[in-house]
C-alpha cells in the first residue's frame, strides 16, 4: 500500500503494509501469520538477513498483527481502531531502537524500567531492536536478563545483519528467522508494480538491469530507481539505466571477452583505451567482467541458465555461443582474475594500468602459473 506523499522516497512510498504485501519471504511472513492465528507467539524474535530483505517492515506489521482487533487472516486488518492507532509513527506500544546509537549499557537498563509499563489500549506492546549486534557486551548482558522473563504483554524483535556477532546466550532465547535476498524475477515484479502505479515507462530490459543493480535488496532497488527516474523524468531506457549507473551493456562485454578468448591483446587494450575514453568507471567495469564470467560459466555448466540469469534470450543465445568457446578452467579463472581485482583496484595508482594487467593475465593464463 502505497503513502499519499509524491515527495517520499520509493522504498519508503510502497513499504509493506500486510504479510501478503511482503515479497519473496513468504516462507516467513506464513509461520508468523499461522503463529498469530494459533495464538503461538514467542517473546522473543531474531530477525537476520542482508540490508533491505524486509526486517523492519515484517517487525512492524508483525507488532500490528498481534494488536490487531479484527484478526482472521494474520494479517492487521487496517481498519479497526487498533490498527489505525498503531499506524502512527509515534505510537506508544511500538517502541523501536537503533542499537547502533543506542548500545550502551544505560540505554538497555532504561529499556529494562520501561518495560514494566504495561501497553495502553492494546494487547502487546512490541519493542523492535534494529542492528542489536552494535550493542556493547555490557548491554547484551543487561539485555539477557530482560530477554530471559519478560512481561506477559512484552514481545521483542532482533533484527541484525550481522548475526554472527550475537552472543549465544541471545541467540538461544529467540525464535530465529532468516531473510532472504531476492530473485532477479521477484525484484523485477517489484518494480513493475511500481511504475504501474507510479505512471513510469521503463523499458523491460532497463527493469531487469535496475533489478540486478539491486542485489537481491527491495530498498536498493527501489532507491536505484529513484535515483534513475530522476535522471529519465518518466520514461526510462536500457541507456538510461547503463548512463546512471556506469554499468556495462552487455553486448560489449561479450565483444571483450570475444577478444580475450580469441588472444587478442591489441584488441583488448584498444577496448579498454576506448571504455576509459568514454568516462565509465574502470572499477565498475572490472566488477562487470567478474560477472560476465560467471554468467559464461553459469552457460556452460548448468542445464538451465537462462532460470538463473533471467536475462533475454538473444543475450543468453550469445553467452551460450561465447561459453562453447571458452573451457570450464578458463572462465573459472577469468572470473576469479577479475574478482581479485575489485578489491586491489581501491589503492591503485593507475586503475587503467592494473585493468590491462588483470585482462593480459587472462590471455597468457598467467593465473595456474601464480597458484
Amino acid at each position: 500500500m502505497a503513502e499519499k506523499n509524491n515527495n517520499m522516497a520509493l522504498y519508503r512510498k510502497y513499504r509493506p503494509r500486510t504479510f501478503e504485501e511482503v515479497v519473496g519471504q513468504q516462507h516467513i511472513t506464513k509461520t508468523l501469520a499461522n503463529q498469530i492465528l494459533a495464538g503461538k507467539l514467542s517473546h522473543a524474535y531474531l530477525f537476520t538477513g542482508s540490508r533491505g530483505t524486509g526486517k523492519t517492515s515484517v517487525a512492524k506489521i508483525f507488532a500490528r498483527a498481534v494488536n490487531c482487533l479484527n484478526n482472521t487472516t494474520g494479517s492487521p486488518c487496517g481498519e479497526c481502531e487498533a490498527c489505525k492507532r498503531l499506524s502512527a509513527e509515534n505510537d506508544v506500544n511500538i517502541v523501536e531502537i537503533d542499537a547502533a546509537s543506542n548500545n550502551r549499557v544505560d540505554d538497555i537498563r532504561e529499556l529494562r524500567e520501561k518495560v514494566k509499563f504495561a501497553p495502553i489500549d492494546s494487547k502487546y506492546k512490541v519493542y523492535i531492536i534494529d542492528e542489536v549486534h552494535m550493542l556493547s557486551d555490557s548491554a547484551f548482558n543487561a539485555l539477557l536478563k530482560t530477554l530471559e522473563e519478560p512481561p506477559q504483554y512484552v514481545i521483542f524483535i532482533l533484527a541484525t545483519t550481522e548475526v554472527q556477532k550475537l552472543p549465544a546466550t541471545i541467540l538461544s532465547r529467540c525464535s530465529r528467522f532468516d531473510f532472504r535476498l531476492l530473485s532477479i524475477e521477484d525484484l523485477c515484479k517489484v518494480l513493475t508494480n511500481v511504475f504501474e502505479k507510479e505512471d513510469i515507462d521503463a523499458e523491460p530490459e532497463a527493469i531487469k538491469l535496475i533489478a540486478s543493480a539491486g542485489e537481491g535488496s527491495v530498498r536498493d532497488t527501489l532507491s536505484i530507481a529513484d535515483s534513475i527516474n530522476a535522471y529519465a523524468r518518466g520514461h526510462i531506457t536500457k541507456d538510461d539505466v547503463l548512463k546512471v549507473l556506469g554499468t556495462t551493456d552487455h553486448e560489449l562485454l561479450i565483444n571483450f571477452f570475444d577478444k580475450i578468448i580469441d588472444k587478442d591483446i591489441g584488441g583488448v587494450l584498444e577496448e579498454i583505451n576506448e571504455i576509459d575514453c568514454s568516462g565509465k568507471n574502470l572499477a565498475i567495469f572490472a566488477k562487470d567482467c567478474a560477472k560476465h564470467a560467471r554468467d559464461l560459466l553459469i552457460c556452460k555448466t548448468c542445464l538451465q541458465p537462462n532460470e538463473i540469469l533471467n536475462l533475454p534470450d538473444d543475450i543468453i543465445t550469445k553467452l551460450m555461443q561465447q561459453s562453447d568457446r571458452a573451457t570450464d578452467k578458463q572462465l573459472i579463472e577469468y572470473m576469479q582474475l577479475f574478482s581479485a581485482c575489485e578489491a586491489d583496484l581501491r589503492y591503485a595508482l593507475s586503475t587503467r594500468l592494473l585493468v590491462e594487467n588483470v585482462a593480459i593475465s587472462c590471455i597468457n593464463g598467467d593465473y595456474q602459473k601464480k597458484n
